[in-house]
Parts: structure tokens; C-alpha cells; sequence
């Protein structure tokens, strides 16, 4: 598992960034109220607001449709759960950027927010310090406007060339993060994708059609309890 992280981290140096590019009202009479049947209410889904990199993002795929949020949402519809999947991932994002950008996510009703990033800080070398401020900040913006918010923080690793100390308080950070902002974890995203050149695209970074399938069920074991 070692050796295929290391090889799958020390590609994604080689090619550091992937892109920083995306009722009718009617008025009753008084005098007929006998013939007008009153109208249903309307069934309004909850939004479950992924907000993370090219890893939410779906990037490299040919059909955004088989990316790990869309099929979250497939998911989602065959058991009948009226919640709508909402991809905000943005290829090339670090935690800095997220930060700045939720606030303008959070614009719309979130329900569920599970926050993907930290990704692209580690393979920049960004301080663990600065990468905990930013993830801090963004749970805390989301928590503030939408109180009952269910958050998830979805972890990642560091490469292993940035070294021990830096890998393994990369690492902590997130069940920290998890704890201190009262989110549910998702230990490590890319579980049983990462470094397996059959489960990723050709640059070996960001998983194929095969990987996004464990990808959804990685975040639906989790996700799945808080609905």
C-alpha cells in the first residue's frame, strides 16, 4: 500500500496541478371555493453539497455521469431519498481557494457539505498549519449560515517524499478537524483506488471510470447514515 502511494504521489509532483480552469399563481373567487381542490404540497429535495478538487470535480472522465457524485446520486434515486448530489469541485483548488470560494457555495441551501481538499496543498508543500486554518475555516463559514448542517470531512495523504513528519501530521489533521468541528470522517478518499494503475486514468492521479465506483461507495458508507 506504501509503495503504491509513494508511486501514485510522486506522479502527481510531476504534473503538480491538473487545471485551475465550471408556479403559475391562481386566484380563487370567493363565490366557487366547492370547486377548486386544493393543491398537493410540493416535495423539495435536500442538498448534499460536495465541495472539493478535481477528485470531486470528476476530471479526465469522458461522462461527468460516472464521476463518484453522480453516481452518489444514482445511488440516491433508486432508493427513493429526495436528495440532490451537488458537484462544487473545481480542478486545481487548495484549501486557501475553497475557502475563499464557499462562500459563495454556500449561497444555496446545503443540507449535507462533505469537504474534499488538502490534496493539492500537499503536493505544493503548503504548511499542515495553514492547510488546518483553511479546512477550519470553511466548516466553520458552512456551520454558521446553516446550523443543523451534517458535515463530512473526506481525508487524504501526503506524498511520502515530503517526509515523516510532514506526512504523518497531514495525516492527523483530519480526524482532528473531524473532532474539533463536530464532522464525520471519511479516513482516506482514494481507499483501495490510490496507486492502482487499473483503477486510475493514465495519469495515474485521478481515478477512472472503475475507481469512481469504489470512490462511491467509500463516501456512501459514510454519507449513507446521516440521510
Amino acid at each position: 500500500m506504501i509503495l503504491r502511494l509513494g508511486i501514485f504521489f510522486a506522479i502527481c509532483f510531476a504534473i503538480l496541478s491538473c487545471s485551475n480552469s465550471e408556479k403559475k399563481s391562481e386566484t380563487v373567487s370567493d363565490a366557487q371555493p366547492s370547486t377548486v381542490k386544493e393543491a398537493e404540497p410540493i416535495s423539495q429535495k435536500k442538498n448534499i453539497v460536495f465541495f472539493g478538487n478535481s477528485l470531486t470535480a470528476g476530471y479526465g472522465l469522458a461522462d461527468v455521469s460516472t464521476g463518484y457524485v453522480a453516481l452518489v446520486q444514482q445511488r440516491l434515486d433508486s432508493l427513493n431519498l429526495p436528495y440532490l448530489a451537488v458537484n462544487a469541485g473545481l480542478s486545481g483548488e487548495t484549501s486557501a481557494g475553497g475557502n475563499e470560494r464557499v462562500d459563495w457555495v454556500i449561497k444555496q441551501p446545503v443540507d449535507v457539505f462533505v469537504l474534499e481538499l488538502g490534496g493539492n496543498d500537499a503536493l505544493r508543500g503548503i504548511q499542515t498549519e495553514e492547510t488546518v486554518k483553511n479546512l477550519g475555516s470553511i466548516l466553520t463559514k458552512v456551520k454558521a449560515k446553516y446550523p443543523d448542517v451534517k458535515l463530512v470531512l473526506a481525508g487524504m495523504e501526503a506524498p511520502p517524499n515530503m517526509g515523516q513528519a510532514y506526512t504523518s501530521a497531514f495525516r492527523a489533521m483530519y480526524p482532528k478537524l473531524a473532532k474539533e468541528h463536530g464532522a464525520t470522517l471519511i479516513p482516506f478518499l482514494l481507499d483501495k483506488v490510490g496507486g492502482i494503475p487499473d483503477l486510475n486514468q493514465g495519469d495515474r492521479i485521478h481515478p477512472n471510470e472503475k475507481g469512481q465506483l469504489i470512490m462511491r461507495e467509500t463516501v456512501w458508507k459514510v454519507v449513507a447514515p446521516l440521510l
